[in-house]
Formats: C-alpha cells, structure tokens, sequence
C-alpha cells in the first residue's frame, strides 16, 4: 500500500496535482486545470474537502469499502478521515470541489455551526447525487468563493470566504434532504429493519452482554453510518434515533415493571443498565415517575 499522505495544508494538495494555492487555508479545485495525475494515493484528511465528481475516473475507498460513484455525484471528507483514491490510467479526472483548513473558519459563524453539516461523517457510499439544477448551484457557489481568493485581502475577505463556504454547504444540507425524500421507499425499508432489530434487541439477552442499545449498533447492521442512519430516521419519524431507541427502552421497561414481578435492580440489568439509580433517573425523566412509583400506579 501507498504511504498515506498526511493532508494537512491546502498546498500540500495543490502541490500534489501542479494548482496553484491562492491562499494558505482555502482552495477551489478545478481538477481540468491539473498539471500532474497520480494514480493512486491514500489522504488521512486534516482539512474538509468537497467534491463534485464530473466524470468516473476511478475508485474511492473509504475503509474497506468501494464506492463506484457516478457523474454529478459530491463526496466530502472532514478531518481525521483516511481516504483511497486509484484514478484509471490514461483518464484525466474531471472534478471541481474545495479544500479548505479548519482554521480558517475559527471565530466565524461557520466554525460555531461546522458539526451540524453531518454529511462530513457520510460513508463513501453514502454520496450525494445532484441533479443538472444542482450542479449548476454548486458550481456558482464555489465561483463566488474562487472571486474572492482572487480579490485583494481586506477586513472583510474571511467573513465572506466563510460566508460563501457557508452557502455551499446549506445547498449541499437541501440537496441531502431532497434525496432522503426522492428515495422514501428505501427509506422506510430501514426504518422497518430498525424497528425489527430494536424489537430483537430487547427480547434476546443483547442487553445483558451489550449494553445499552447505541445508535451505532443499529446503523453497522444496516450498513449505514451513525451520521446518515440518523439524519435518515430523523427525516421518517421527526424523533432522532437516540429518542426512537429511547422510547422503545421506556415503553419496554413500561412493561416489565407492570407485568413482572422482577424487581427494580433486575428490570435495570435486564435492560442493560450497569446501575439501577441510572436506569430510576431515566425513567422518572421520561415518565414522571420512579419506576417503584409507577408500580405502585398500575396496582391501583
């Protein structure tokens, strides 16, 4: 395997691919202005990138996973990423995206609301598709961010560089919430797989040897990350995925309490609570009651 190229400046990219850097902590990358194509080469990302992929060139490997992305597909990358890409011999890459360096964005507006973009924590596979509508958004956004790297500095050059990788993003948020509804019926079968896996997850003795369910657990089984999983099941049922497993939880411990005679420190290890006064501060938050208060209630 190739050394991972630890990608930690703008330059350190521009470099790799003969681009000029504009400026120290932001590019617009036109990959059709590209003087040198490597072939193969693996980046542990220190910086956000997002790509608009024009053309198939190649593969991209995120894990052990292949993605073989299509025309008009955006990939994006945050840091502490470590991505594969093999480009095909002979094909010139056909890509226009933006790196830009945490840093920049420190003391902006964007940098206070960076961790809200969850598509930055998407799987490969995960990609967003963009219709020629799209495309053409896209690509004006990163032209505005390209007029100002060319323009003299001043006081205002960061905020509107900012601003404008701003803009880009909250398209690329509306882009994201288009495909989850133009891909509903994919949708509601993981919904469905979801509520299967919860339902089995509390009737067998995961609990016991895992734990508390995680949102993790439930996405590794639908082969999707936390990020999207979540973003998806928020956009079906309004409720989170932490408050949908949350509800089964209550609604399951509901059950126990009223239909058992286990006692209250069992009903907790059962349901996967390492200690009792966490699993009583749980409930009386979500139900009003203590669990021995809400025994005593469905006895009346």
């Amino acid at each position: 395997m190739d050394e991972i190229i630890k990608l930690d400046s703008i330059d350190k990219y521009n470099q790799l691919f003969g681009l000029e850097t504009l400026h120290p902590l932001v590019s617009v990358i036109d990959l059709s202005e590209a003087t040198r194509f490597p072939t193969h080469f693996t980046f542990n990302y220190e910086v956000y990138a997002l790509f608009l992929k024009d053309t198939r060139c190649g593969d991209i490997r995120y894990g052990k996973q292949t993605y073989d992305y299509q025309e008009g597909t955006v990939v994006s990358f945050a840091p502490g990423q470590v991505v594969e890409t093999e480009l095909a011999p002979g094909v010139k890459p056909m890509a226009q995206g933006l790196l830009f360096h945490p840093d920049l964005i420190k003391g902006t507006s964007l940098g206070a609301e960076i961790k809200s973009y969850s598509f930055f924590s998407y799987k490969s596979n995960e990609a967003l598709h963009l219709s020629d509508e799209e495309k053409s958004i896209f690509s004006d956004c990163l032209a505005k961010i390209r007029l100002e790297l060319v323009h003299s500095i001043d006081r205002l050059s960061k905020r509107l560089i900012a601003r404008n990788i701003q803009l880009l993003l909250d398209y690329c948020m509306r882009f994201y919430e288009r495909q989850f509804d133009t891909r509903t019926v994919a949708n509601r079968d993981v919904l469905s797989k979801f509520e299967t896996l919860l339902d089995a997850y509390f009737q067998g003795d995961k609990p016991q040897t895992e734990g508390l369910p995680t949102v993790k657990y439930f996405a590794d089984r639908v082969f999707l990350s936390p990020n999207y999983f979540g973003d998806l099941i928020k956009k079906e049922t309004g409720k989170t995925a932490q408050e949908y497993i949350q509800n089964k939880l209550i609604d399951t411990a509901k059950e126990m309490i009223a239909g058992t005679d286990k006692t209250i420190s069992q009903i907790a290890y059962d349901l996967g609570f390492q200690y009792s006064q966490h699993f009583n501060r749980v409930f009386k938050k979500n139900v009003g009651y203590t669990p021995n208060e809400y025994r005593r209630l469905q006895m009346v």
